[in-house]
Formats: structure tokens, sequence, C-alpha cells
């Protein structure tokens, strides 16, 4: 059987991604499993998920994903880079996925892994630090710097969200892993909806906005239960910005040259995250940072929360084909596979450690509906399992 892995946040899961997942199996074949990494609770633009990560599960279980993996908040809440290998280590680290597929706008798959290449090179290393002694952003210094090596056409990629992050892909590919890309098709990352398809941040807006009937002509199925939302802590938010020490502040990730202490001013003057926001970007500090830096600070993480290697494997959902690779998996995989919560519990201190902070991010995340969430969904809550009726339901059910 051969195995797929496929990354990504499915916030929320919709046409284009089950799209991605068909298109997947068609070239490798049909009985292929698609293994997915997908975010948890807290994701890459530094907000809170629409909806919770066992809900979100089961919408890419009922799209065409056998078995879905938790992406831990430390990579998942994180730049391309750190997200990139966040998910391609849980891929690599199931000793089962064979082939790594990703949407890109380009479709190119070498010309992407030339410029996979072209950015570990210590001639890119070298341009790098010219662009950046000028006092250029670093995304611009990036783009430069790769320009100035491959030309125009070959630094292109970088200018496209999906092509970026493809790129990322392919630098944290292990060896043993082939890569494929599917194109994207239809709307374009923040674009109008187009060919039956719509981003995810435009059906979001719409979903928040209360237009569930409009989002759900792009979802796969019909919108279910409460939708999370940032407005819900915004005052936990500037509570922890205004009480925390710069100290502290500078043990969150992507917090060096001076931007911790900006956005705690921030913190002090703003009235809402918004304005944070606003009022810490720049050129030099990109609105994405920061917003992932003010995400940080809210749940009490800090950059050494980030292990060098993901240590446990945290299942959220599965098919019946998903148990199969399950099965075969607990043979293979390098680091241990936690299905029950209780699971949990015998872990070595490290992963063990990572896994009670996913939980209080859990706990934090469930301040993010009209009406709370109780805590400790984390330990109570396994994972979903699709039937071949194509129902779902829980091993273990949690009160949400």
């Amino acid at each position: 059987m051969n195995v797929a892995g496929i990354i990504a946040e499915y916030n929320p899961f919709h046409r284009g991604h089950a799209w991605q997942i068909d298109e997947t199996r068609r070239r490798l074949g049909g009985d292929t499993a698609v293994v997915c990494a997908m975010s948890g609770h807290w994701v890459q633009r530094g907000e809170c998920a629409l909806t919770d990560k066992w809900t979100r599960a089961a919408m890419a279980l009922r799209g065409g994903a056998d078995l879905i993996l938790e992406l831990p908040t430390p990579w998942a809440c994180a730049s391309a880079e750190t997200f990139a290998r966040g998910g391609v280590g849980v891929l690599a680290a199931t000793g089962v996925v064979d082939t790594l597929s990703f949407g890109s706008e380009s479709g190119d798959l070498e010309g992407l892994r030339r410029a996979a290449a072209c950015l570990d090179s210590e001639d890119y290393r070298s341009a790098l630090r010219a662009f950046l002694d000028q006092g250029l952003p670093f995304a611009a210094c990036r783009h430069r710097a790769l320009e100035a090596l491959l030309g125009a056409a070959g630094a292109a990629c970088l200018e496209h969200p999906n092509d970026n992050l493809g790129v990322e892909y392919l630098r944290a590919l292990p060896p043993e892993l082939g890569a494929m890309t599917v194109q994207r098709v239809g709307a374009r990352h923040d674009g109008a909806p187009e060919g039956g398809f719509a981003s995810a941040s435009t059906l979001r807006c719409w979903l928040r906005q209360g237009k569930i009937s409009r989002a759900e002509d792009y979802l796969t199925e019909g919108w279910q239960g409460d939708v999370a939302s940032m407005e819900w802590c915004e005052r936990w938010a500037l509570a922890r910005l205004r009480t925390m020490p710069l100290a502290e502040a500078e043990t969150l990730p992507d917090s060096g040259e001076g931007l911790a202490a900006r956005l705690l001013a921030a913190g002090q003057q703003a009235g809402s995250l918004e304005e944070v926001y606003a009022l810490a970007k720049s050129k030099r500090y990109a609105h994405a940072r920061v917003r992932r830096l003010t995400a940080w600070a809210m749940l009490g993480l800090r950059a050494e929360d980030r292990p060098a290697e993901l240590p446990y494997l945290r299942v959220l959902g599965f098919t019946e084909r998903g148990r199969e690779v399950l099965r075969e998996m607990r043979k293979r995989a390098r680091v241990p596979v936690v299905t029950k919560p209780a699971h949990a519990r015998t872990l070595p201190p490290e992963a063990l450690a990572l896994f009670r902070r996913e939980a209080r991010c859990t706990d934090l995340y469930g301040l993010c509906f009209a009406r709370p969430w109780p805590g400790g969904v984390e330990w109570r809550t396994g994972p979903v399992v699709l039937s071949s009726q194509r129902s779902v339901n829980r091993e273990e059910e949690g009160t949400r």
C-alpha cells in the first residue's frame, strides 16, 4: 500500500482540500492511504482555529483522508520554516509515509527543488547577509538573495504562499521521502471564489460573520457547532501583554531584534488585538510574526518549549484503512504513538511535558467561544473513528 502524507490546517476543510486528496490518490494509485499532519487548536496565523481539532479531523476523514495526526502548537503556530519542519517531522516519524504531497501555485516540483537547494547553499547565505546589512526586512532580503542567484523566474516561487511553503517542505524533507505537488485550482490565497472553490481565509471570514450558508457552498459538508474567535480572548491577551516582564517576553520565539519590547509597549497602548498588531508591526517586523508572538505570549509558551524533534505522535482520527496504517505505524514509528489520552501519562518526561503544554493550549482555546469549555478536554477526548458507513464515533467522549 502506498502511503502519502499531507500537511495542513484544514481551517476549515473545504472542496480544495478534498480535491488535493483525490488528486494525490489518483496519481499514486487508488489504494493509496492518505495520512495528514494537521494543526491543533492554534494555527500559523497566530490565532485560534475555527473549530476544535477533532471536528476538523472528522471533516477531513469524511473528505477522503485516512489518518489524522496532530501537529502540536509549538510547530503549528510558527513561521513557514518551522511549520514545515514540524509537519515533515510528523510524517517522517510515522515510519510508513513514503511520499509528501503538497499544494502549490506553480505545480513546478523541479523549480521548487532548485529554490530549496539554493536556500540551503553557502552562496545564498552570503547573498542574504549582504542584503540584511542594508537594513531591509528579512522576507525582502530572502527574495532578493534568491533572485540574485536564480534570476527573477527562479525566485518567483517566494511570491506565492503555497509555493513558498512547498520550498520549505522540500528543505525539511529527509532523503527517504519522495515528494509530489498538486497545482492549486480555483481561488487564489486570500482571493475571491473561483471555479467552485473558495480560499480558507475567505471561508473563515464568512463563518465568523455568520454567513454560514454562503460558506457551505464551498465546504464538503454542512457547518456544525459554534465558531471560535479571538474576540472572546482580547482582554486576556491584553492582560498578558500588560503584565509580562520584558525578560519573559524575550523568551518567546522570534522575539529578537527588539520586537519583545515593542510588543509589550503596544500592549500598554492598545485596546484590542488588532491595535496591538498595528502598533507592533513595521517594515522590519512582519504582521504575521507579531500575531504569532502575541499568541505565544497568551499561551504562556517559550522558545524552549519546542523540542528539537517531535517526541510523540498524537492520533486525532482514522478510517478503516487508517486503522491498517496505524497498525503498521505502531511497528515502525520512531516515537511513541498516542491514541487515547491515558497513553500520554506513560510517555518519557520531555514528551509528557509537551503533551501537558498542549493540554493547556486546549484549555485556553476553550475560552475562544461565547460559552467557554470546561477544562481538561484534552485528557478526556480520544480519536474520532470513521466507520465503513461513513459515520463518526469518538472512542472517548469529551465534554465540549
